[in-house]
């Protein structure tokens, strides 16, 4: 099955639990769209959301390069908590794997996630920050395509 995260443009939803350092799961909705442009650079919109929480949105805005039948690519991203990001990422078989790190970070945050497909209009996300070698916050959540 091949992907249809990140692979293709379109509208994505996520739901699902934002655990942080000593405090309880709270719930954690986003909405996401991906676009292309013909020179194989991509874009990816991020907005996250905690219903029933004080916590503050999170905005995610990316930009990275993924040639066709490549499986690797680079990315920047401008963070709403974090400020700028750099990471590289990796397509595998049956899931879309990347490491990001904070630039200029005194702190050394950095952070891996992984979406692990499930369909081709569903995936399952993990994803972490972390704070030298501590976990700071972790997100799990699926992730499902809305139709055009």
């Amino acid at each position: 099955m091949a992907h249809s995260f990140l692979m293709e443009a379109g509208r994505w939803t996520l739901q699902g639990n934002w655990l942080e350092r000593n405090a309880m799961p709270m719930p954690v909705k986003g909405k996401i769209l991906i676009g292309w442009s013909r020179d194989h650079w991509f874009t990816m919109v991020m907005k996250l959301v905690f219903p029933g929480t004080d916590h503050q949105e999170i905005a995610l805005q990316y930009r990275g390069r993924l040639n066709s039948g490549d499986r690797q690519y680079t990315f920047v991203l401008q963070h709403s908590l974090l400020g700028r990001v750099e990471g590289e990422g990796w397509v595998a078989p049956e899931s879309i794997v990347q490491r990001y790190w904070v630039l200029g970070d005194r702190q050394r945050r950095s952070g891996f996630e992984a979406l692990y497909q499930l369909s081709s209009t569903e995936y399952r996300l993990s994803s972490t920050l972390l704070t030298g070698h501590q976990i700071e916050s972790l997100i799990e959540a699926t992730v499902e395509r809305q139709p055009d």
